[in-house]
């Protein structure tokens, strides 16, 4: 069974699991390359006739401003206008690109990555990331070198215009996904914005619903994004609540799309439980449509046992949170995510929003009356180990006899009281080995085993 899960290397050229990504001012990061995709993002899009425009955000990164000024350069060569709304979390350009009926939205960021890179995804108008196939047309009018039947001039050439309000918009936005009867009045809580796209409006949300707020990584300089803060670092955040006394840890990514929480006593709580708490309550309300949660193969065993206890049933899709999107639209569910803290709350919004995702546990604290590590309680997690391999190409994994026979391997031993994953990353050069069991030395023996095995082949 794992071969289904690791098919060969992606026949396209640019994009990966979400949207194109390197390093700065290296292919495929260069200016060159924005430029061809913002025109052939413009293409792709100009199909009505009308009065065209699209939304273009990013994070802190230095690089934001070379690449968005490219980006803007082949919109506008195409005869399709751009907004500019600069730093703003990703799932807030979703919110500003469907609000303002755009056709489409562009946000450049790396996300959780190191400064140094940088990356481009697109929203269609109705805000969601862009299907496979859509991305396929993108990379098939730039390498096919496709021209439309003529380049626009005169008064057709596109026009930038920035759009001032687009923090307050979100604000708001994100404010109304909380229960209206409810604040935040008496809860301190403890921020970590990483120096990303979040570090003006995460705070400002939870100010503006009642919080005491302790903000950290809100002092972005265009190189200290992601710079041992944030997400990755979510003991930084730990530290803080610890030290302000605080209710809860909220800490984000660069692009402000995931999130982790802590708990007032300082344990660090994943994706897995965040959904786990509010899942079992949605089912408990019976507001969890066709009662099931949809996460991806890398999520705890813990989550599966803690959703089938309430009555639900969770369904696994390929990790990524466009895949998780996808499932959901296609079968009507409107909860789902991973365990990297991309939770998407299809009743409000339409793509992973941190923020939002942390204002959704805080109405089930101020709702029960109860701490953040009792509500936690709702999921008892299986000891999981996760090895990082880095590899010089992706080969088909199943195809290289000695790692395809320490899988099966592994497999045998595990027999159904465990899981097992080996994929490749889709934004950088890594192979993933994630295992999950009952004993915690047994699955990192077990992981270690597969991961020298892709080092000593790919490495």
């Amino acid at each position: 069974m794992w071969a289904l899960l690791y098919k060969g290397k992606d026949m396209r050229k640019l994009f990966g699991t979400d949207g194109v990504r390197g390093v700065a001012n290296i292919y495929p990061m260069t200016a060159e390359i924005a430029m061809q995709l913002g025109r052939a993002i413009a293409y792709v899009f100009k199909k009505e006739p009308h009065r065209h425009k699209i939304v273009i955000g990013k994070d802190t990164r230095l690089s934001g401003y070379m690449l968005e000024t490219a980006m803007a350069s082949g919109i506008c060569s195409m005869g399709v206008d751009v907004m500019l709304v600069g730093p703003l979390p990703t799932p807030g350009i979703a919110f500003i690109t469907a609000s303002m009926r755009a056709d489409a939205g562009v946000v450049i960021s790396a996300s959780h990555n190191p400064y140094q890179d940088n990356g481009i995804k697109f929203f269609s108008r109705d805000g969601f990331k862009l299907p496979d196939k859509l991305e396929a047309e993108v990379e098939k009018f730039i390498f096919d070198n496709s021209e439309p039947s003529h380049r626009p001039t005169a008064r057709d050439i596109g026009k930038a215009y920035r759009i001032d309000d687009a923090i307050g918009r979100y604000v708001v936005f994100a404010k109304n996904t909380f229960p209206k009867e409810l604040t935040l009045d008496g809860l301190k809580i403890a921020v970590d914005c990483a120096n990303g796209a979040a570090y003006k409006v995460a705070p400002e949300v939870l100010y503006e619903l009642g919080a005491e707020v302790f903000p950290i990584g809100v002092k972005p300089d265009g190189e200290n994004i992601n710079e041992k803060c944030g997400s990755l670092y979510p003991d930084v955040v730990a530290k803080l609540v610890k030290e302000k006394k605080a209710d809860i840890g909220i800490t984000l990514d660069g692009d402000g799309d995931r999130v982790i929480l802590v708990d007032e006593k300082g344990k660090v709580l994943d994706g897995d439980y965040l959904m786990a708490i509010v899942a079992t309550r949605m089912l408990k309300q019976n507001t969890l449509k066709k009662k099931t949660l949809v996460t991806t193969i890398m999520s705890n065993m813990g989550l599966e046992e803690a959703v089938k206890k309430a009555g639900g049933k969770i369904i696994r899709a390929k990790v990524g949170d466009r895949y998780v999107a996808e499932e959901m639209l296609k079968h009507g569910y409107n909860l789902g995510g991973e365990q990297s803290g991309h939770i998407l709350f299809m009743d409000h919004t339409t793509t992973g929003d941190g923020i939002i995702s942390a204002l959704q546990v805080l109405a089930v604290m101020v709702k029960e009356n109860k701490k953040l590590s009792e509500l936690a309680a709702a999921m008892q997690t299986y000891p999981q180990i996760l090895l990082n391999v880095k590899v010089k190409e992706k080969k088909e994994l199943a195809k290289i006899p000695t790692i395809a026979k320490r899988i099966q391997e592994i497999e045998s031993k595990l027999n159904g009281n465990g899981r097992l994953s080996v994929r490749y990353s889709g934004t950088e050069p890594l192979a993933r080995v994630m295992l999950e069991g009952k004993d915690a030395k047994e699955i990192k023996k077990m992981a270690r085993y597969i991961a020298d095995a892709i080092e000593k082949e790919l490495g």
